[in-house]
């Protein structure tokens, strides 16, 4: 068992971005894991918990990306990290046992998560959140997984605002408060769309032996230069959303420090500007991940 080849199928740098809704969602609550004031001693629980699912929910959807792909051919000549099942470090069937290991504990944490949360007072909240732990496993094995996967009819947009913008950051927020603010969804918008143009940056990356291999991402449906229209649009749309909530909550100049995380986005999008050959996208990724990681804790400390 080589464990170098299995952290690199986990795919670690995608970690900070998958976090950043739980960081978002409940450090907007009652809950704010980067501030203590008036001696308050917070409930850390929920939002380990809440981490620590998370993290297994794209860890489970990195190990079934690579299987699914791998399987059909799709990564042998991808671009940008080595993809294990392709390669033939990590076998089909060691792969298959993986993802069945890393759903169980995904499951495992997320009934955790929601005892601590809920107790045994609130049933019909603890059956929800079920349901939606469960999609979220069924989302991140489909991607790429089967004949219908929706990776490959481009869907995997959607199912990324859905799971890992609107349901990561809404869901932590509701785990501490058991109610909603409708200017919640406001900043899990922008976690949304960070997310996103993530998976559209990887798509643009990756379009020319995507197309061959018949995944038709949203990018190979749009084309290269629309594919840019909408990368800036998923930027843009996020950044006025952050500023609706701030002008909804406004209190003190100090909130608008969050503007900061824009910086490295708008060198990155100069850089997606000029740029031709997608194939060099690989390292605007992390730029952007770790962007969006930056945003969600600069967004939660001055709000």
């Amino acid at each position: 068992m080589n464990i170098k080849s299995w952290i690199q199928a986990a795919r670690l740098r995608t970690l900070p971005l998958s976090v950043s809704g739980i960081i978002m969602g409940c450090g907007l609550s009652d809950f704010n894991p980067f501030l203590t004031l008036g001696g308050v001693v917070y409930n850390y629980s929920i939002f380990i918990l809440c981490l620590l699912t998370t993290i297994s929910f794209q860890v489970l959807s990195n190990f079934a990306n690579d299987y699914g792909d791998g399987v059909k051919g799709t990564d042998v000549n991808r671009k940008g990290e080595k993809r294990l099942v392709a390669s033939g470090e990590i076998s089909a069937k060691a792969m298959r046992n993986a993802m069945k290991i890393t759903a169980v504990i995904a499951l495992i944490l997320s009934i955790l998560t929601l005892y601590v949360a809920f107790g045994a007072d609130h049933f019909l909240y603890f059956s929800v959140f079920i349901f939606l732990g469960i999609a979220s496993i069924i989302a991140a094995i489909k991607y790429t997984v089967g004949k219908n996967a929706y990776g490959y009819s481009g869907f995997g947009d959607l199912f990324v605002f859905l799971f890992f913008g609107l349901l990561s950051t809404v869901g932590g927020y509701f785990l501490y408060t058991q109610n909603l603010k409708w200017d919640i969804f406001l900043p899990a918008i922008s976690v949304g769309l960070f997310s996103v143009s993530v998976l559209n940056l990887n798509n643009m990356r990756d379009q020319v032996e995507d197309k061959k291999n018949k995944k038709n991402t949203l990018v190979v449906k749009l084309g290269s230069q629309k594919a840019k229209i909408y990368h800036f649009s998923l930027i843009v749309i996020a950044l006025l959303s952050a500023l609706s909530f701030v002008a909804f909550n406004f209190y003190n100049w100090t909130q608008f420090f969050f503007l900061i995380s824009f910086i490295p986005l708008l060198i990155h999008l100069k850089k997606v500007s000029k740029t031709e050959d997608f194939s060099k996208f690989d390292p605007e990724l992390k730029k952007v991940a770790l962007s969006t990681f930056l945003f969600a804790i600069l967004f939660v400390i001055f709000n």
